[in-house]
């Protein structure tokens, strides 16, 4: 109210100072003069300041533009950004894309399975030679690592002392045979003098005795020569079989012990051709073996000779083919293993006692075999298995019963899947079991260099 009343006042305070200046002015006119009704300008006004509004005002109208451009912001994202927005979202929403993998069916093919061992091969006959009688070595006739025949003649032992020792034999021979002769004669005439009786049955009973005596002697006589000529014999060593012989181990000019006590070994032979190899079966393959045997699917070792291939530890292939000839009675307690030999030929004498290799043995006849990579197999813990992707692009794992591997990294399946199962074998690690994938076809093939059905 008294804000009212003051502008009031102001504007009739106005109002009379604009009355008293229209009079002034008229007043200056001179008298007798004719006032003029011409208007006298008024004074002009200074221009009104603009006055400062208030700092709430200023706020307001900072907030107001302020929410004007948000709202042209969000209009302009509504229809340029929230299109492309959506498409993300939708694909988020529907997941990352299928990973894609190689899947192929199992190659089935006809063929044995085998089961593989590392053996060492030996040699069928392997013969120390050592000296048979004492003296000085007087020769050494062959050359160290050459092969032989069975009748070489190998050291040559100083002979001269058997042959004397010979010619001892042979002369007490002549006496004892000197004296027999003597002894038969006198009991022949001893039994005419006793027909009539003029000898005595006692005179009889010793010619008799004599002649006993002295062919008992004459036998001695002959056995020793026949020593002195077995011993001059062994003064000539001769190689007992063919083969390879080894280093001499005695020089020549050195003695030789050949007596009933430690004789000297002068050196050794092996036989080459044939040639065995001698291989451990632990006894849960040795159970396997008979189990098949008991089926009816192999052959017992025991009873027939079965045919197995070998491999040298740089070979590939199997180009050894031999058969199992023997295998041992009973199990070694402190290994658990049994022992069975494989025979094979070696006509050129490549292969050598002591070397190292590799025997198959089968374990079925020829029949279809699944066969995968091997680089296919996952193991989880004690469990293998192969990932087979269904109709709809699942991946299914699958626990397979693995055989043995073939070559070129084939394993064989022998159960868990079939033919018609598409098994993934490449992108292994883009696969996660329930998980969809793209598959792509692909294939397996055999090895080109060796036919699986000659494996």
């Amino acid at each position: 109210m008294q804000q009212r009343n003051r502008s009031a006042k102001r504007s009739d305070a106005d109002r009379s100072s604009d009355a008293e200046a229209s009079e002034s002015t008229a007043d200056v006119s001179g008298p007798g003069e004719t006032k003029s009704e011409t208007p006298v300008p008024k004074p002009a006004e200074a221009p009104a300041q603009p006055k400062n509004p208030p700092a709430s005002q200023r706020g307001g109208r900072i907030l107001l533009i302020t929410l004007a451009v948000l709202a042209l912001a969000a209009v302009g994202y509504r229809y340029m950004v929230a299109p492309q927005g959506s498409e993300e979202a939708a694909s988020q929403a529907a997941g990352p894309p299928a990973p894609p993998v190689t899947v192929a069916k199992p190659l089935v093919e006809t063929l044995r399975e085998w089961r593989d061992f590392t053996g060492q091969f030996e040699a069928q006959e392997s013969v120390e030679i050592r000296a048979r009688v004492s003296g000085y070595l007087e020769s050494v006739n062959f050359t160290d690592g050459q092969l032989v025949k069975k009748g070489d003649l190998l050291f040559v032992i100083e002979p001269r002392p058997f042959e004397i020792a010979l010619d001892s034999a042979k002369a007490q021979l002549d006496q004892a045979e000197a004296q027999l002769q003597l002894a038969k004669v006198q009991l022949e005439r001893t039994a005419q003098l006793r027909k009539n009786d003029y000898a005595s049955q006692q005179t009889y009973d010793e010619r008799a005795a004599e002649v006993k005596s002295a062919t008992a002697s004459r036998d001695g006589a002959l056995a020793a020569v026949h020593q002195a000529e077995l011993n001059l014999d062994y003064t000539r060593v001769l190689a007992p079989v063919s083969g390879r012989v080894g280093r001499h181990e005695v020089s020549i000019g050195n003695l030789v012990m050949g007596s009933t006590g430690e004789t000297t070994l002068l050196t050794t032979i092996v036989s080459l051709d044939p040639i065995w190899l001698m291989f451990n079966v632990s006894e849960g393959d040795g159970m396997t073996y008979k189990r098949l045997i008991q089926k009816g699917e192999v052959e017992s070792v025991r009873d027939n000779l079965v045919k197995v291939e070998g491999q040298l530890m740089d070979e590939k292939g199997w180009p050894l083919k031999g058969q199992i000839d023997f295998v041992d009675n009973q199990y070694d307690r402190s290994s658990g293993t049994i022992r069975v030999r494989a025979a094979f030929p070696n006509p050129d004498l490549f292969i050598t006692p002591g070397q190292f290799g590799r025997v198959r043995v089968p374990m079925s006849q020829e029949k279809p075999t699944i066969l995968v990579p091997d680089a296919a197999v996952v193991t989880d813990q004690s469990v293998k298995l192969l990932f087979a992707v269904a109709e709809d692009g699942t991946v299914v794992p699958k626990p397979v019963e693995l055989g043995e591997l073939a070559d070129d990294g084939l394993r064989i399946i022998r159960s868990g899947i079939t033919k018609d199962d598409e098994i993934i074998i490449n992108g292994l690690l883009r696969a996660r079991p329930g998980q969809k994938v793209t598959p792509e076809q692909g294939e397996i093939k055999p090895p080109a260099a060796t036919p699986l059905s000659q494996k």
